[in-house]
């Protein structure tokens, strides 16, 4: 599913449903990320332990050996050197991307259910321009839970963002455009302008993000790839 929204040089390792939730990938956690989750619920333990055995079968793919995948700064995964990816967990769902870092300067990716946000947490996440689009796309294509799509943009272009920047970028500080492929309905592109200073890529400013968006299995996804200057 995610693996279609990003370049050709990105290994996307997914697990679906109950795959690779017997415990073994539990019992295969290296001892420093077991002490990450050891006081968590079942749950959280489970999607820690899946996700990260979708990395390290993607950095195989990409001749690196296995190793430890533990939480920085801000919770962002600390990859191999040489390797820069993205990590996402829902309910029934798992995926890693990984790149090359002379492929890619960065990029994020975000999946969530396919289901309507939680009452307030919209206004929160979006600025008015955003919440006027979301009404015209809901008019135009009322099958997709924007208001959903919107926050997995907005958690990708972060995951994309952090990498380059070392800080944090609020809900409110990128302006995410959602559009939907000609003839097509469950997929489409994103544009997130960026309202605050952009990182800097050999010597140029960027101030969008771009990806793409799909919604299918019952899930939304969504993706930013940050290519080099």
């Amino acid at each position: 599913m995610i693996d279609e929204l990003l370049p050709q040089s990105v290994v996307v390792v997914e697990a679906h449903g109950h795959e690779g939730t017997d415990g073994s990938e539990e019992a295969a956690l290296y001892p420093e990320e077991a002490a990450v989750v050891a006081r968590a619920v079942a749950k959280r333990r489970r999607e820690f332990a899946v996700v990260r055995s979708c990395a390290r079968r993607a950095m195989e793919k990409l001749g690196v050996p296995p190793q430890p995948i533990l939480p920085g700064e801000r919770g962002a995964p600390r990859w191999p050197a040489g390797l820069t990816g993205s990590m996402t967990h829902c309910d029934g769902y798992c995926a890693a991307a990984l790149v090359r870092a002379g492929d890619l300067a960065s990029l994020g990716i975000d999946a969530e259910p396919h289901q309507p946000l939680p009452d307030r947490v919209l206004p929160a996440v979006a600025l008015p321009t955003e919440a006027e689009r979301l009404r015209r796309l809901t008019a135009d294509h009322p099958e997709i839970h924007w208001d959903r799509l919107l926050f997995s943009a907005k958690e990708s272009v972060y995951k994309a963002w952090f990498p380059l920047t070392g800080q944090w970028l609020d809900f409110t500080e990128a302006d995410i455009d959602l559009r939907v492929h000609p003839g097509e309905r469950l997929r489409g592109s994103l544009r997130a302008e960026l309202l605050v200073p952009g990182p800097v890529l050999d010597g140029h400013r960027l101030r969008y993000f771009e990806g793409l968006w799909t919604a299918q299995r019952g899930l939304v996804a969504t993706a930013v790839a940050v290519p080099h200057a």
